[in-house]
């Protein structure tokens, strides 16, 4: 049950980011769950194979290339999903950032006290 709310939470949140930032698109809701999915599959699959890959880059870079390998997941999130469109690598840089911030504040009101 708490994947499903935060899948949905996650989906709450492309949503969001794609109706403020002009570089990114979504159609509809049903868009967001399938991008939310999607990311959640490749941020499983993919992305633990890039940050071994890019290893000595990233710690050259002190992590900021991390930043690089989110917006190619999304880049790639765009490739794949049919409804779902960044216009580049900063807007997907961007949306990266901003999509961390508005999950985090997301989760955090999925949180209860356990005293």
């Amino acid at each position: 049950m708490n994947l499903i709310i935060r899948l949905l939470l996650n989906a709450l949140a492309v949503f969001i980011l794609a109706h403020v930032l002009n570089g990114v698109s979504v159609d509809g809701y049903i868009g967001a769950i399938i991008v939310a999915v999607v990311l959640s599959i490749l941020n499983l699959i993919v992305k633990p194979i890039l940050i071994i890959l890019t290893l000595p880059v990233t710690i050259i870079t002190l992590g900021l290339f991390l930043l690089v390998i989110n917006a190619i997941i999304i880049l790639l999130a765009d490739k794949l999903v049919d409804g779902f469109s960044v216009n580049g690598i900063w807007s997907a840089i961007l949306f990266s950032v901003l999509l961390c911030i508005l999950q985090s504040l997301l989760y955090s009101l999925l949180k209860t006290d356990k005293k």
